[in-house]
């Protein structure tokens, strides 16, 4: 355990040095994309068993569970996942305007920066929401497994009655590329909890999905032998690409800070105090022990990618009981996302700023309300975020032609995010277990103490009826009489 942990590190420093090292030979991007190739079949293992480890692990971790148990955990878990993001989302507002990223940078722009003009097409708020709530509901399963529903919209020339020549944007239902895990985990609780349901004649299927899950798991153990070897490709690739960081920083650097910040304090001190608070123990010590899921968090910024390391790890390290770690953290790696509430919060007030927007009370709800909505629908890949700062910035009326300074930097912001992204789930999870094992620990000293009375009332006579033999009162009584009263029985 031990060894893979400072493999890990060791991986992500080497990355650094291997990164500087290449960095001056000025590789074409042909050369950066066989440096980043060992890396590239790290995130292609992890991708390969997200489907099987979210859909199995939901299903057995739903069906071990009875009813009750269910709702009240998942409902703990709604509460959690609900006030962590809102905090994050208070947290980066607080910070934005304490710190002002924005200030003082209205002179940037993306061609003086080498950046790209595109920036992700807008969508209507109304529309975000909606798909989010048609993805809960996939059409088709198997192709929910790699395509999202998404609204794009079509623009459609109209003539008017009075002659005037109009253009109206009509939303067109598409089928874009990637896994549409938010419909899978819904899918996948729904089943396990009818199979419980059934009873007897669920359980083989419950069996298979547990099976299933477990030789998952082990694939999971071979893969991670082979992360720190990723890591290093991955991190010393990404250092190779970057063109100018120095007048990034420069340019962005208030940005940069306000977004590491938050995540800093968020991370390392917010949810600590939540965990510590729920449990009363060290949550550092917890977070000791996932520290290789949160070095992979650090090198692909992918929540998803990370699932299968953290689950191995908060298991085996922890000691967190299956049945909640492959119930929670598949459903917190989709909804819980707190370090994406914070960059997109960040974002939102540092494109406000720049563009010399003082936001109003109302403005700054919506960014909170927005925030912490659209992170539900977050997809867990890179830069998966930027998209739905877009949604932001329609809601509360602002350009989203800056998007590409947020681009630009979002490989930097988008790691310490993925980070406080899955430290959110684990500490999650860590709560449940807490919770599940007191109310377990309580039920036992229940019936020890109702045992224990009746015991009591079993030896007493004026108590008992008289109809009730006790054979131990019998055995007492012949023992205790003397032998002329046995002879006289006799």
């Amino acid at each position: 355990r031990n060894a893979l942990v400072v493999l890990t590190v060791s991986g992500v420093v080497a990355g650094v040095a291997l990164g500087a090292a290449v960095r001056g030979a000025a590789l074409g991007p042909a050369q950066v994309a066989y440096l980043a190739f060992p890396g590239e079949l790290l995130l292609r293992m992890l991708r390969m068993v997200i489907l099987p480890l979210v859909v199995c692990s939901l299903v057995s971790g739903a069906a071990s569970l009875d009813t009750r148990s269910l709702g009240r955990l998942g409902g703990i878990a709604l509460a959690y996942f609900l006030g962590t993001t809102l905090l994050a989302s208070g947290l980066a507002v607080a910070l934005g305007f304490i710190v002002r990223p924005g200030a003082g940078a209205s002179a940037l722009n993306a061609p003086g920066l080498g950046l790209p003009g595109a920036v992700p097409t807008g969508k209507e708020t109304v529309d975000s929401f909606l798909d989010l709530v048609r993805n809960l509901f996939p059409a088709n399963l198997v192709a929910a497994a790699f395509r999202t529903y998404a609204t794009e919209y079509k623009m459609l020339l109209r003539n008017t009655t009075s002659g005037n020549v109009t253009w109206e944007k009509i939303p067109v239902g598409t089928e874009i590329e990637g896994m549409n895990i938010l419909g899978l985990v819904l899918f996948a609780l729904i089943l396990g909890v009818a199979l419980k349901k059934l009873g007897q004649e669920g359980e083989d299927l419950i069996r298979f999905f547990n099976s299933f899950n477990e030789a998952t798991m082990v694939l999971v153990s071979w893969i991670m032998w082979y992360v720190p070897i990723g890591i290093m490709f991955l991190v010393g690739s990404k250092i190779v690409e970057m063109e100018d960081i120095v007048l990034l920083v420069t340019s962005l650097g208030k940005y940069i800070f306000a977004s590491i910040l938050g995540h800093f304090i968020h991370g390392g001190i917010i949810l600590p105090l939540i965990y510590f608070a729920s449990t009363r123990q060290n949550p550092y010590r917890f977070l000791l022990g996932l520290i290789t899921p949160l070095a992979t968090a650090f090198a692909t910024c992918s929540s998803s990618a990370t699932l299968p390391s953290m689950i191995k790890c908060i298991e085996e390290n922890n000691g967190v009981d299956k049945r909640i770690s492959r119930f929670i953290l598949p459903i917190g790696a989709t909804v819980n996302m707190d370090g994406a509430a914070i960059f997109q919060c960040m974002a939102a007030v540092f494109i406000a700023q720049l563009n010399n927007v003082d936001l109003n009370p109302g403005q700054i709800f919506t960014i909170l309300v927005t925030a912490t909505a659209s992170s539900v629908g977050a997809a867990g890949v890179p830069a998966g975020g930027v998209l739905t700062i877009a949604i932001i910035l329609e809601a509360i009326g602002l350009p989203t032609n800056d998007l590409s300074l947020i681009l630009a930097v979002d490989w930097i912001v988008d790691r310490t995010t993925t980070v406080v992204n899955v430290e959110g789930d684990a500490l999650g999870a860590g709560i449940l277990n807490y919770l599940n094992e007191k109310e377990k620990k309580d039920k036992e000293q229940e019936l020890k103490e109702v045992n224990v009375e009746a015991v009591a009332n079993s030896k007493s006579e004026g108590e008992t009826s008289p109809l009730v033999t006790h054979k131990n009162q019998v055995s007492n009584a012949t023992s205790t009489a003397d032998p002329e009263s046995k002879e006289s029985v006799l």
